[in-house]
């Protein structure tokens, strides 16, 4: 009896582990965290090691000489010490790598191997592993050969190009001689250098550009003619070269020798000036190019920069006679031959961007399959259409982070219709939270049906970022979200979206979702490249940005910070500020005749355009507006009128907007503003209605949230799973940032001047606005004198709220403005103000 219980236990046991080996998928082994974690930690070992037997190999190289020299791998265990500081095999190995194979090159192989295992471990991921070893085995090659062929027979037991740097140079002395050799390897280093690095070719353009180096050389020689010349002159005036230094002093005494100095000394000047007429005063216009590179910005600097004369003005800093060769030089303007491409990143040279580490790494952010759910799922969808009479053909699965979606194809004749009316009931018997079918996928002959996971995943920012999608775009405004239903990372170029609406209920990952497109830019692009505007009525949402103030933020004129903008009084002005600026680039792309702001810069940066006739580098401005809705009841079509405006013409300009409300209704999300805002970001919202409001289709109401979104731009949806930003990883991002030194000043919009606004002193108290005694009674039970306060609390638009504002200061009942601050109001109770009411 015992004996059978041991035995069905016996094959228990090897059933269950049957099981589990049928179950077990290697892919999946291999592309699990923890195991690159132990290959790479297992990996950076091996090249510490390799490290210590190389290094070790130059001091200890040549006693160990003669054990390891004819030592096999069999006869280790065998040999003596060694006192290679990585043992005997250290010392076997490390002679086989350097001398017999690339010498000192080979240190290259523990570098590589450190980065192998480094991306493994995910220390650093941001390092293209294909770059690297592109890098690694040209270099790997070429120094093995140069130390051939230059450090050859510096010791007889130690070869720092290995056997293979040795042959090869040999070779290469044989066929082409040793200048052939050494023009060989400057050729090639040159040439990986100019694709390797982008600056090369201009410094090595510069290097052996004629002007730089043959102007002092031609100098010198006229100036050794002169003397020669001058030398032999007075030799056959019979002078003395003493007597010649002493002549300025006798010109003055004797008028024999005035003649003779004074024609010598106009000669000489007249040959320096016929040589090169202009050469100090050049020297002093442009500058060296060090003096031009460290120049900040502005007008009076971009002249020195681009090298250019000031209008009227000759080179000789003189007013031009006639100004025809002055308007040619601005015709012909262009100084990339003296001082190369402009660089907008000069100011900020050594900014670096944000590093990964700063975001966190979250566990289960790969997708997870789990058959039991997958066939589950299947067998009650399959079950659910039989009973309604549907059939389908075959069924499959594509795992996402937070969805799966199940494609079905249905036999002929049934209509997708149908299937499309059973949405409840599938959700019905599948227990999820909401499902959503597509009838049809767009490119596809099949039905889809998206059913939630069980567990789902979260999406770490980290890792797309890390991802070679986004390391490696060409977007000019990069922005990456999220995943796709099919795994895929999620990016688009908000340059050719041009604007964004951003809309769901609150709590459905809407902040997240805005944080995802700030960090992307923040990641991607300089601060010399990028300006953001950023509107946040909830006063809670932006506040972590402020500290980028110097770097990215832009402000209005006469205001102290560049701070988020909270009051609505602000946004307007704001708004309008940026319709100016707007017009502004519109005309100098016109002078400049460019389509887009990206042809505008590149001609910039050629120096094609003359900064002295206003032409300037144009960074990209991103308006992020969140709690839209908001701002539209407070200020109604102050607010939309200039927002319409630069939706419909600022994308060429460089001027993209992103406006985000949690109220997707139609008083709000206007026709207007859908009419301008191609691009849709649909989060979780309460009903079909409000979903198409947003979309113009169905959709959003079936998301689970948390980030569970919907994209759309013309007629398709995409299904994403915006990543996950934490608060305390942005705080780290913006820490980074700020602690790097900034621009001096914020970029600054243009000023804004209201036209037929009306003063104080205009003022006539008798035509008061029928609201000013309530206006009045609000102020100083309030004791805050601000124009959005009247606004939120009559509803009222911006311009007649000022009004008032104006009337109260001229009443004496609020003090006069003082700039971002509100104004101090002048009575202190409501029965000192009823006695001034009545007086009145």
């Amino acid at each position: 009896m015992a004996n059978n219980e041991k035995s069905s236990k016996k094959r228990k046991k090897q059933t269950s582990l049957a099981e589990r080996l049928r179950q077990w998928d290697p892919v999946s082994a291999v592309r699990d965290e923890k195991a690159h974690f132990i290959g790479g930690l297992v990996l950076l070992a091996l090249m510490v090691y390799l490290c210590i037997m190389l290094v070790s190999f130059f001091f200890t190289g040549a006693a160990d000489q003669s054990i390891v020299e004819h030592l096999k791998f069999s006869g280790l265990k065998d040999a003596p010490e060694c006192r290679n500081w990585a043992g005997t095999f250290g010392a076997w190995l490390s002679n086989i790598i350097m001398n017999k194979w690339f010498g000192i090159s080979s240190l290259l192989l523990a570098f590589y191997g450190l980065l192998v295992s480094l991306s493994l471990m995910r220390v650093r991921t941001n390092v293209s592993l294909l770059k690297a070893f592109v890098h690694c085995a040209f270099l790997f090659v070429w120094l093995s050969v140069f130390f051939g062929f230059f450090f050859v027979g510096q010791d007889k037991n130690v070869f720092l190009g290995g056997a293979h740097g040795y042959q090869i140079s040999k070779w290469l002395k044989g066929q082409i001689g040793d200048p052939g050799t050494v023009l060989v390897l400057l050729v090639t280093i040159l040439a990986y250098l100019v694709l390797s690095f982008k600056d090369a070719m201009e410094v090595m353009r510069k290097t052996m550009k004629p002007s730089s180096w043959g102007g002092k050389v031609k100098d010198r020689i006229h100036d050794k003619v002169d003397e020669w010349g001058n030398r032999i002159a007075e030799e056959l005036n019979g002078e003395d070269s003493d007597d010649s230094d002493e002549a300025p002093e006798d010109v003055s005494g004797t008028g024999e020798n005035e003649d003779v100095d004074t024609s010598e000394d106009e000669g000489s000047r007249g040959g320096d000036e016929a040589r090169n007429p202009d050469n100090v005063d050049m020297t002093v216009e442009v500058g060296t190019e060090e003096e031009a590179g460290q120049t900040t910005a502005g007008p009076a600097s971009d002249v020195i920069l681009n090298g250019g004369v000031p209008d009227g003005g000759s080179p000789d800093g003189g007013v031009s006679d006639g100004g025809a060769q002055t308007g040619k030089k601005d015709e012909e303007y262009d100084a990339l031959a003296e001082l190369g491409e402009y660089d907008p990143k000069k100011d900020l040279n050594n900014y670096k961007n944000p590093s990964l580490n700063l975001l966190n790494e979250y566990e289960g952010s790969n997708p997870t399959i789990n058959p039991e759910e997958q066939q589950d799922n299947k067998r009650k969808i399959v079950e659910v259409l039989e009973s309604f009479g549907i059939r389908i053909s075959s069924i499959k699965a594509t795992v996402g982070p937070t969805v799966t979606l199940y494609e079905i194809i249905p036999e002929a004749g049934i209509r997708i219709s149908k299937v499309k009316s059973l949405e409840n009931d599938i959700a019905l018997s599948l227990a999820a939270l909401g499902i959503r079918i597509i009838a049809p996928i767009p490119g596809k002959g099949t039905i889809g049906i998206e059913v939630p996971n069980r567990k789902p995943q979260t999406v770490s920012m980290r890792r797309l970022m890390a991802s070679k999608k986004f390391q490696e775009t060409k977007f000019d405004l990069p922005v990456v979200l999220g995943k796709t239903i099919m795994n895929e990372v999620f990016m688009f170029d908000l340059c050719k979206m041009p604007h964004l609406l951003v809309a769901g209920a609150t709590g459905q990952g809407k902040s997240v979702g805005l944080n995802d497109l700030i960090t992307s830019l923040l990641y991607k692009k300089h601060p010399s490249e990028l300006k953001l505007v950023m509107v946040d009525p909830k006063m809670v949402e932006f506040s972590i940005y402020s500290a980028i103030d110097h770097h990215y933020l832009a402000k209005l004129p006469g205001e102290d910070n560049p701070a988020i903008i909270t009051d609505p009084d602000k946004v307007v002005k704001t708004l309008k500020s940026l319709t100016v600026e707007m017009d502004d680039r519109y005309d100098l792309l016109s002078k400049a005749r460019c389509r887009n702001v990206k042809e505008y810069n590149e001609k910039f940066r050629m120096r094609k355009l003359n900064p002295l006739k206003g032409h300037r580098y144009m960074p990209y401005i991103v308006i992020i507006i969140d709690e839209f809705g908001d701002l539209i009841m407070t200020a109604g079509k102050e607010i939309e009128l200039p927002i319409a405006r630069i939706a419909q013409k600022a994308r060429a300009v460089g001027m993209h907007m992103v406006i985000a409300t949690q109220r997707p209704t139609t008083n709000i999300i206007t026709g207007t503003i859908k009419a301008n805002f191609p691009a849709r970001l649909a989060f979780r919202v309460t009903s079909m209605i409000d979903s198409r409001t947003i979309l113009d289709a169905s959709g959003a109401q079936q998301l689970i949230g948390k980030g569970d979104a919907l994209f759309s731009q013309g007629s398709e949806l995409t299904r994403i799973q915006c990543a996950f930003v934490d608060t305390p990883e942005v705080e780290k991002v913006v820490d980074e940032i700020s602690a790097q030194p900034g621009f001096s000043e914020p970029f600054e919009l243009p000023e804004v001047f209201e036209e037929g606004c009306e003063g104080p002193a205009d003022l006539n108290i008798g035509e008061r606005d029928p609201l000013f005694d309530d206006a009045a009674r609000l102020v100083v039970s309030h004791q805050q004198g601000s124009t959005s306060l009247i606004q939120r609390r009559f509803s009222i638009g911006y311009n007649r709220a000022g009004r008032i504002v104006d009337q109260l200061e001229k009443a004496g009942i609020i003090g006069p403005s003082e700039g971002s601050k509100a104004r101090q109001v002048l009575v202190s109770d409501l029965m000192d103000l009823e006695q001034r009411l009545a007086g009145m």
